[in-house]
């Protein structure tokens, strides 16, 4: 056995692998039932596309591919952080946990609201 046949061979295990995990992610992207499931399958859709690449790239030995990689992780994870806060403004991770029974971080912000903060100016 020489170098270019494990080569080869790790090659196509790899994309065999990656591309099973590519079906599965969107399997779990597709049912999530949650909005934060479905982020993170967005997540690991861009980390398994990113692997994708990096193995073509050794395929084929085109190393602009490689650069492409990066750029893709740089989006997917400003993408994710961007799906992060936009969860957070809209709150709906409160709503599944408590009724779960967790206690929620921030969950008391939300229940103050605006007559709280009028009771403390009146404090004054």
């Amino acid at each position: 056995m020489n170098a270019a046949t494990i080569l080869s061979s790790s090659i196509s295990f790899a994309l065999a692998a990656l591309s099973l995990g590519l079906l599965l992610t969107v399997l779990r992207i597709l049912r999530g039932p949650t909005l934060p499931d479905r982020v993170l399958g967005l997540d690991m859709l861009v980390a398994i596309a990113i692997g994708l690449i990096a193995v073509l790239a050794i395929k084929s030995g085109f190393n602009l591919y490689i650069d492409i990689a990066i750029a893709l992780g740089l989006v997917g994870f400003l993408a994710t952080v961007a799906f992060a806060r936009f969860i957070l403004a809209r709150g709906l991770s409160p709503e599944k946990d408590a009724g779960a029974g967790l206690p929620v971080p921030g969950a008391q912000k939300l229940k103050r609201g605006k007559s709280a903060r009028r009771n403390k100016k009146g404090a004054r």
